[in-house]
Order: structure tokens, then sequence, then C-alpha cells
């Protein structure tokens, strides 16, 4: 929302009138709120990666290690070091050169982001490159965790079922442990097949929208003889806004704990709107829609996770893709409990989640 505010309106008026209308102090500001929200919002990317790190291979831990103190520091340091690289280097004129920046003040209707080598690396590094990383490095190890214990999950079932299979066979007169393998924990080892793909679709966006621009922003500044169509570089710029409007959709629409923020959000910027939609009676369409699929998980994992696992939940994650470790703890349980009531149905209820 920040971007569209202080980026993009500014940068759609150009566009429309071919001009820059607002001044040489305004050209400062909006530049600076370009770069500031734009290296911001690539900063929350990053944070929330190190967040699903921790809380998906680490989730015992994760109490100890995300606490409130370290969040605190985490997010004053995404809001303030990006003023470092916007507010500060472009209102001194420190960004560009000597001549381009006395060319820019001499002419207050033209706006022109023409950086010197110096900053367009340290910005780029900053903003783009070293988050870029440590996205793909935490995303990467988080899918190899989920994949892991997916396929631990399963294997254990399967043992368990093989087992079962073996007994009745041998037909063994004596007491046999029982297994149960239930439709819910076959739809829970999908859903975490999803979160993880999940994870492909953040980095997809991330990379298609950003990376067109900084490999331009990059190439043009190092380059002086290299010349880019206004055309080919208002539409790389608004590619990178698009990311910002991408990203609530994406984690809205995977993620629980995201819809119910923004639902909150939401309530909160239209609160006439929602005490229309109460005197209405009941909830109507508008309100159902904005509900997004429920609750939070949060305080749900223990029940979900069976008796044997109370005590894991409340260390575990509340996110979507926590759900892979209760899932190993219930392979546990069904390993030591097994039913003649299992059949070959549930091998084959088994193998489509590995054939899909």
């Amino acid at each position: 929302m920040l971007v569209a505010l202080c980026a993009m309106t500014f940068n759609a008026s150009v566009m429309i009138s071919g001009k820059w209308m607002f001044g040489s102090v305004m050209c400062d500001m909006w530049n600076s709120f370009d770069v500031y929200f734009s290296t911001a919002s690539i900063m929350h990317l990053c944070c929330i990666s190190v967040d699903r790190y921790y809380a998906i291979v680490q989730p015992l831990d994760y109490p100890l290690i995300m606490t409130q103190r370290r969040v605190f520091i985490m997010l004053l340091m995404v809001w303030l070091s990006p003023a470092l690289l916007s507010f500060l280097p472009i209102c001194t004129g420190w960004y560009t050169t000597a001549e381009n920046y006395k060319y820019l003040k001499s002419n207050p209707h033209i706006c022109e982001f023409k950086v010197n080598k110096a900053y367009a690396i340290v910005s780029s590094s900053m903003s783009f490159w070293i988050p870029g990383i440590v996205m793909l490095s935490m995303y990467y190890r988080i899918y190899q965790e989920a994949d892991r214990q997916e396929r631990l999950v399963y294997r254990s079932k399967v043992a368990a079922l093989l087992l079962e299979k073996h007994l009745q066979i041998s037909q063994i007169p004596k007491p046999r442990p029982s297994i149960q393998v239930e439709q819910s924990t076959i739809t829970t080892m999908r859903r975490e097949r999803k979160a993880a793909r999940t994870l492909g679709i953040i980095m997809s966006a991330f990379l298609i929208c950003w990376l067109p621009f900084f490999l331009w922003y990059i190439v043009s500044s190092l380059c002086d003889s290299c010349i880019t169509p206004r055309l080919l570089v208002g539409i790389l710029f608004w590619i990178g806004y698009f990311n910002s409007a991408l990203n609530p959709i994406i984690y809205a629409y995977f993620n629980r704990d995201f819809r119910a923020a923004f639902k909150k959000t939401i309530k909160s910027l239209c609160p006439f709107l929602f005490r229309y939609c109460r005197r209405g009676g009941g909830r109507d369409d508008l309100d159902r829609d904005l509900e997004f699929g429920g609750p939070s998980r949060r305080g749900t994992n223990g029940a979900r996770a069976g008796s044997g696992s109370a005590e894991m939940a409340n260390y575990v994650n509340s996110t979507a893709s926590s759900e892979i470790h209760m899932s190993v703890m219930r392979a546990r349980q069904y390993a030591v409990n097994v039913t003649p009531a299992t059949t070959d149905a549930h091998m084959q209820q088994l193998h489509p989640l590995y054939t899909n």
C-alpha cells in the first residue's frame, strides 16, 4: 500500500503527462520513497523466509530463537536500513554524478534517477542481491526439510501396513499392535506438499518481478554507452511494483495467519462497511469473503496432532508448513498401533500421493 501511495502514483503521473510537474524537491522525495519502500518490501520478504526456516527446520527451538526482542530488532533494521540507501544519499546528491545533479536542479520539470557506479553497486546489493541470496538459500533448505519429513511419514506408514499384512498372512496367534490409517492424515500430507510448492510460487514471483529490473539497473549504471528506451524502463519499474501487490495475495491465500491479519486490517480501514454488513443481519457475502477460510491455526495444532504430541504443539510454530512436524509425530503413533482393520485399500490410498 505504501509503495502504491508514495511511488506508483508519481510514476503514473510522469508516464501519463510525459513530464515532471512537482519540482526538484519532490523529485528527490519521490526517488527516496521509491527506493525506500521497494527495499523495505524486499527485506520483509527476506525476514519472512528466515522466520519460516526456523519455524520448519528447527520448530522446537523456534520460540528460543525468534524471541520478541529479536523480532523487534529485525523489524527495526528492515525499516531503518533502507533510509540509509534512499533519503540520505538522494537528498544530499551522493547517488548521482555532479553534472547530472546540477542538470536536475536547473531543470525542475525533469526527474531522472541516474545513479553513479558506486551507488548502483551498493544499493542493488543491499536491496536485491543479498536478500535474494538469503531467500533462495532459506527456501531451498525449507523445501529439503519438507520433502525429507514427508518421505519419513510415508515410509513409517507403509512399514506399519506391511507389518500388519505379514501378520495376517502368517496368522500368528498372539496379540498384535494395531494401526489406523486416517483419511485426515492423507489430506494433511497432501496439504504439506502444497505448502512446499507454495515456496516455489513465492520465489518465482519475487525473481520474475525484480530480477529484470535489477539486471537493467546494474548494467545501465556500469555501461555508459548503453541506452534503454523509456518505455522499457517504465515497464521494468511497474513489474517491480507489481510484486508488492502480488505478495499479500500469495501469503494471504496460502497462510491462515496472514489471512486473519489482513482481515483485521481491512476491518480497521473500513469500519463503516463492516458495521453496515452487521446491521444487515448475519453474515453477507462480503463478510464471508473476508473470513478467508476460518480462524487462525494458532492454538489448534495440538488437537490435530493427538494426545501424544500435545506438548510438542506448544513449541511448534502455527503456520501451515509446521504441520509437517506434527505428521511425523502421527506416523510414530501409527507405527505402534496396528489394527486388523487395515486392508490393501489403505495401501492404495497412500500410493497416489507419490504418483501424482
